[in-house]
This record gives structure tokens, C-alpha cells and sequence, in this order.
């Protein structure tokens, strides 16, 4: 994998994503020449038009990361990816045209766009149809040895076997600090110097998977994999690598402590964050003022009661303040207390069931967000009772309170609604992820990774 601000990504898919903007700037230099050839006109030189086709590459490449299209879903169907990428190119030029609107371009008319639009998706299409058994083959797979054969080994070995996997065990090692699960593992005796082992079979990486590291760490095989210039990865850190989440059923305090992450220097990043929030949510209540009021009125209408929810949640710290949203269910809806969501949930009202799936309930929060209460990429703020609730159910809970609550976040991308203990804890598990690895690049991904979750609603309740 390749590390881009504390992030990883599998080579494959940068691959991909460098291929993709190259073939965008050639379409729209493609539809350039194209248009100016219908109509008798010179091409002028490249120069000249250089910023018009890098904005037009940059902008629908953004737009195909929004929509999904660097998934592992994407790129295992053509059909998925097609789909994706034609709302990411229609998208992008819909943005291009917005701009050229507002800042009139001196290369790019609407002709141009067209044409730009349809070159594009046959580029990119024909793309993925050419590396599809590349990206599902061993070609950009690493290569790795498993040290250990218990259940760790084994979970390791069923990650691998999962689709959109980026790594391939080549070998499991039985330390003897187990019994064995993971069926043909190399006994630790039968190898001799584990370095040399290691450069025989070709692997680019070490995992540490041992059930019990206690007394048991073999310091002088690591040492020699080690002088080999192989790296070395323990158990919970490859996880948290290749899943984009902190595993909490192998984390302990000392690699919280220790591994890479919540770093002093993201104080400067923060305040740029803050200056962000303020712009972008002061911009965006101005703009969505006639949608808060359309479906406000319909909320009246639709149902007795107030326009707007009002409830306290937990935020920075683990303190208390009051969020508003747009009302989606019945008054009554939490007579006997706070309860989780469920699919196709009674209390919700009909108009309830529109904004929520296109959450625009969630416009009112952006006021917390200008106050200060929340920012735009954060954990979801819980309500009172069900953080005291899964502080004692869940280890590490408070921790997720040490950055500010959002209105999208990691887990939100990346897991369904949570409605249960165990969905909170597997929530938890991406929250942490964020809270180690916060990057104002990280926040950048999450916010156009947000336009997905909007276009296909599916984790909405």
C-alpha cells in the first residue's frame, strides 16, 4: 500500500486513479480538437488551454471518488463501475459548467463539454476493462509471511481471501506459541534462519500474528528479517492498515500508546479546519434557507408537533449541547425514553422518511457547527444515556470524545446506521481510526466520499 498522509490505499487503485487523470486531460484535449475541427478553427497551442483541461481532469476525477468509484464494488463489476462513473463525469461537467457560468472560460464551451463528456466515459470504461485482470490479479498483491498459526493467523487468512483483498500470504509460521488452526502452516523448526527464509520465498512483508506475546516475542528471527530490509508489522497495525478501522478485539493500551498516531501537530490543521467550518456552514444555511423552509412547512403539515427536534448529545470532551434537526419522527416517538432507530421505523413520518433519506433533516445542525459545537467531519454526537450506556458496554468509548462530533464521518461512509450495541462497537472501530489518524486530507476524502452516502442512501433511518 501506498501511504498518502497517514492514509493507505492499495497500489492498484493509485495506479488507476494516476491512469484516470491522464486519460481525462487527453479526452478534453480529444473534444478540443474535435470541435474546433468541425468548425474550420486552428487549435492554438497547448499551452494556452493547459488549465482549462488540468481543471477539467481534476474536477471529474474528484467527482468519480465522490460517487464510489475507486470502490471495491466498482472495480470488480463493470457494470457497478459503469454506472458510477457515468454519474461522476455527468456530475463533474454539470460543476465544470457551473463554473464556466460564473468564471467564463476561454476554451471550454458547452459543445466542448459534450464531447469531452462522451470521450471521457469511453476512456474510462475502456480503462477498467483493461486492467480487470490486473487489479484481480497477484500483480499488485503483497506478498506477505504470517508469523504465527492460531485464530489471529487464521482471521488474517480469511481478510485475504475476502474480495478487493491487497495482500496474499505466501506462507503461516507455527511459533509453537499455539495450537495450530490455520491448516499447512510452517513449523518455526523446519525453516532454519527465518531471514533467509524470507528472501527465498520472495515476501515484502513480515506480520506478527501470535495469540500470546508475552515471553514469547522471537526477538533474534525479527532482528534478521529485520537487517534483511523487510518490514515488520504486528498484529493490530496491519489491521488497522487494511481496514481502514481500529480493531478493538486486539487492541490494548500499550499500542494505543505507542503505534503512530494523534499527532500535536494537527493543532494548526485544526484551525484551519474551524476557519472551514465557519465558512462552509454560514455558505451552505444561506443557500439551503428555502429548503429548511419547503420542508419545514411540509413537516407542519404533514404531522402535529414543532417544525424542529431539539435533544442534547455528547461533544468535544464529553460535553453536553443541544443539536437541531429538522422533526422526522412522531412528538411522541421517545415517550419512554431515548431508543435506537430501527429498519422502517413506526415513528417516522411520511415526509420524515423523504429528508431523512436525503438528509436534509440534517441542514439545521450546520448552526452547531457555525457555534462550534461540531464540525462537519467528526463522530456522530450520541445522545447522553446511550454513551453511558456503551462507556460501559464498550472499552475505548470515551475516546472517540477527544475530537469534535460531525455531521458525517468515517464510520458514516463506511458502515450502515448504527441500531445496536454491537453496530456501535463496529462504528467505534472507524471513529478511532479517524480520531489516531485525523488529516485535513482525511477530512477531504470523508466530505467527498459524503456525496455517495447522499446519492444512494442506504444506510438511512
Amino acid at each position: 500500500m501506498i501511504r498518502v498522509f497517514k492514509h493507505y490505499f492499495p497500489y492498484n487503485v493509485v495506479l488507476l486513479c494516476f491512469v484516470d487523470l491522464l486519460l481525462l486531460a487527453a479526452a478534453g484535449e480529444a473534444a478540443w480538437r474535435l470541435r474546433v475541427s468541425q468548425i474550420g478553427s486552428s487549435n492554438g497551442p497547448l499551452w494556452d488551454r493547459l488549465p482549462e483541461l488540468g481543471g477539467f481532469a481534476l474536477v471529474v476525477w474528484l467527482a468519480i471518488i465522490a460517487v464510489g468509484g475507486y470502490s471495491p464494488e466498482a472495480l470488480r463489476s463493470i457494470r457497478f463501475g459503469t454506472a458510477r462513473l457515468l454519474v461522476a463525469v455527468s456530475l463533474g461537467v454539470l460543476g465544470i459548467s457551473l463554473i464556466n457560468f460564473f468564471v467564463p472560460g476561454a476554451a471550454f464551451w458547452r459543445s466542448v463539454l459534450l464531447y469531452a463528456m462522451a470521450i471521457a466515459m469511453v476512456a474510462l470504461v475502456g480503462n477498467r476493462l483493461l486492467a480487470t485482470g490486473m487489479l484481480g490479479s497477484e500483480t499488485f498483491r503483497r506478498r506477505i509471511l504470517v508469523l504465527g498459526a492460531g485464530e489471529r493467523a487464521a482471521r488474517l487468512q480469511r481478510l485475504a481471501q475476502a474480495e478487493g483483498s491487497g495482500f496474499t500470504p505466501l506462507n503461516f509460521v507455527d511459533m509453537g506459541d499455539c495450537l495450530p488452526v490455520v491448516h499447512g502452516a510452517v513449523e518455526r523448526a523446519a525453516i532454519g534462519d527465518l531471514g533467509h527464509f524470507v528472501e527465498r520465498i520472495g515476501a515484502g512483508e513480515v506480520v506478527l500474528a501470535l495469540q500470546e506475546r508475552r515471553n514469547a516475542l522471537p526477538l533474534k528471527d525479527l532482528l534478521r528479517v529485520k537487517t534483511k530490509g523487510v518490514p515488520i508489522n504486528d498484529f493490530s497495525s496491519f489491521l488497522e492498515r487494511e481496514t481502514g478501522r481500529v480493531d478493538l478485539d486486539t487492541l490494548n493500551p500499550s499500542w494505543l500508546i505507542f503505534s503512530d498516531g494523534f499527532s500535536a501537530g494537527r493543532r494548526i490543521s485544526a484551525a484551519g479546519k474551524r476557519v472551514f467550518d465557519i465558512a462552509s456552514s454560514l455558505l451552505i444555511l444561506i443557500v439551503g434557507l428555502p429548503l429548511i423552509l419547503i420542508f419545514g412547512l411540509a413537516v407542519k403539515l404533514d404531522s402535529k408537533g414543532p417544525v424542529f427536534f431539539r435533544q442534547r448529545r455528547v461533544g468535544l470532551y464529553g460535553q453536553e449541547f443541544q443539536i437541531v434537526k429538522l422533526r422526522s419522527m412522531r412528538t411522541d416517538a421517545e415517550a419512554g425514553g431515548a431508543k435506537w432507530a430501527e429498519e422502517d421505523d413506526p415513528r417516522i413520518t411520511r415526509v420524515g422518511r423523504i429528508i431523512r433519506k436525503l438528509r436534509i433533516d440534517e441542514l439545521p445542525q450546520l448552526w452547531s457547527v457555525l457555534k462550534g459545537h461540531m464540525s462537519f467531519v467528526g463522530p456522530r454526537p450520541e445522545v447522553p444515556a446511550f454513551v453511558a450506556e456503551l462507556e460501559r458496554e464498550l472499552p475505548y468509548y470515551a475516546e472517540r470524545h477527544e475530537v469534535k462530533p460531525g455531521i458525517t464521518g468515517w464510520a458514516q461512509i463506511n458502515f450502515p446506521y448504527g441500531a445496536s450495541i454491537e453496530d456501535a462497537r463496529q462504528k467505534l472501530e472507524y471513529d478511532l481510526y479517524y480520531a489516531k489518524n485525523y488529516t485535513p486530507f482525511l477530512d477531504l476524502l470523508i466530505l467527498l466520499q459524503t456525496a455517495r452516502v447522499i446519492l444512494w442512501p442506504h444506510g438511512a433511518r
